[in-house]
């Protein structure tokens, strides 16, 4: 078995410095000017297969790439002759208040990217303002998570054993979470051929620490030409999860139910049908089936479906592809309440842990306050209002 680099931490990345940097800087984080730049202070700091590890998606990546096009081919009609001396991002996210239209995304493993792992995201998360969704992969306990002080949400994987969800989901009640995130989209993982050539295995120190060990031994056993974290995932993971397990779900929490990974209209009314408090558009990073729509295009369609049977009783979300403020305002311009951020994120971490995602957190805010005073919105009513049209996408092959 490889083992694999931890992320290093901010005093590690010394007069290093993004193509797409302002002036030198000895501190590369303030010295980064956007959330993108630091998809290269990270990779700087990443080996190979960690970066193929967070960057990847699955087979040839055409819903990965696709996610971004479809984001950088949204065009804003600006408004104009309005005032935005003042402009305010704050909202309530399925419940909870959230200093901009934004929640930390659930990403497995954090501790991969930095010692401090998931403690770290967390922390910045609540110095930020915005809800942190703790993963089923959490490599540090939920508990610890919960006791930065964060506001969680909790993201479950349907296990096959149906004692140990019904386990996970009263720690998450026991611990305050303010929403329960059940991720619908992994029947089985999707084939992440850059894992696969890898054959990525987890560093004997990293495990899912919110789960009872039960063949996690498969994560750690590297084998040639396969991904050690999906056989671990196909062992624990049920194929089987229907809409009677969300019935059966909703009747055992008290916690709002949020469905994540759905991109069909149908779909998202079933949720709201079944008490959801909101649904989340997602292709899971495109990490899943490759050829899924890019989620800012099937994003309008389930907006006018559940906001047209709903209204507001069922807010829809949206992930996958967004990498910037500007990102944040197109999803919320297509109809978006607001928006799950996750690789980004870890760019952070990788960087330069807590400071590194505040940093980027702190970038995001910057970046959205400037776009929604520039399309003349003083609030998050008027973003809601704009039009948007489509113009042809130049990405060049970088869809950072």
């Amino acid at each position: 078995m490889t083992t694999l680099p931890v992320g290093r931490g901010s005093d590690d990345h010394v007069g290093t410095e993004s193509p797409r940097m302002g002036a030198e800087s000895s501190d590369p984080l303030a010295a980064a000017l956007s959330v993108a730049d630091f998809a290269d202070l990270a990779r700087t700091g990443l080996g190979e297969e960690l970066w193929d590890w967070l960057e990847g998606g699955a087979e040839r990546e055409r819903t990965l790439a696709g996610n971004r096009d479809a984001f950088a081919g949204v065009a804003v009609l600006p408004r104009v002759l309005t005032d935005v001396s003042s402009c305010d991002p704050a909202c309530s996210l399925v419940r909870s208040p959230a200093a901009l239209p934004v929640a930390v995304a659930p990403i497995a493993y954090q501790r991969l990217f930095h010692p401090e792992g998931e403690l770290a995201v967390a922390r910045a998360a609540a110095d930020s303002g915005l809800p942190y969704t703790v993963s089923t992969l959490s490599s540090v306990p939920m508990e610890e998570i919960a006791a930065t002080g964060a506001t969680t949400w909790f993201q479950l994987y349907w296990l096959r054993d149906k004692g140990a969800v019904l386990d996970l989901v009263q720690r998450a009640e026991a611990i305050g979470s303010e929403a329960l995130v059940l991720t619908v989209d992994v029947p089985v993982m999707g084939r992440r051929l850059r894992d696969m050539r890898h054959g990525f295995a987890l560093p004997p120190t990293i495990r899912a620490a919110n789960l009872d060990g039960g063949g996690m031994s498969r994560a750690h056993e590297r084998v040639d030409g396969g991904s050690a974290v999906a056989a671990h995932t196909a062992s624990a993971f049920a194929p089987s999860l229907t809409w009677h397990d969300v019935e059966w779900l909703r009747e055992r929490t008290r916690l709002p139910l949020v469905l994540k990974g759905l991109s069909h209209p149908a779909d998202a009314l079933r949720a709201a049908e079944l008490g959801a408090a909101a649904v989340v558009v997602s292709n899971h990073g495109g990490r899943q089936l490759d050829g899924a729509a890019p989620s800012a295009v099937a994003l309008p369609a389930v907006v006018e479906a559940v906001e047209g049977a709903f209204g507001e009783s069922c807010q829809v979300l949206v992930d996958s592809g967004i990498r910037g403020g500007a990102d944040v305002l197109r999803a919320l311009a297509l109809g978006a309440s607001g928006v799950l951020l996750g690789r980004p994120v870890l760019w952070g971490l990788a960087a330069g842990g807590q400071a590194g995602c505040a940093r980027v957190l702190s970038l995001l805010g910057e970046e959205f306050r400037h776009a929604m005073a520039l399309a003349g919105c003083p609030d998050l009513a008027a973003v809601a209002r704009l039009r948007t049209t489509t113009m042809p996408c130049h990405c060049g092959g970088d869809h950072q």
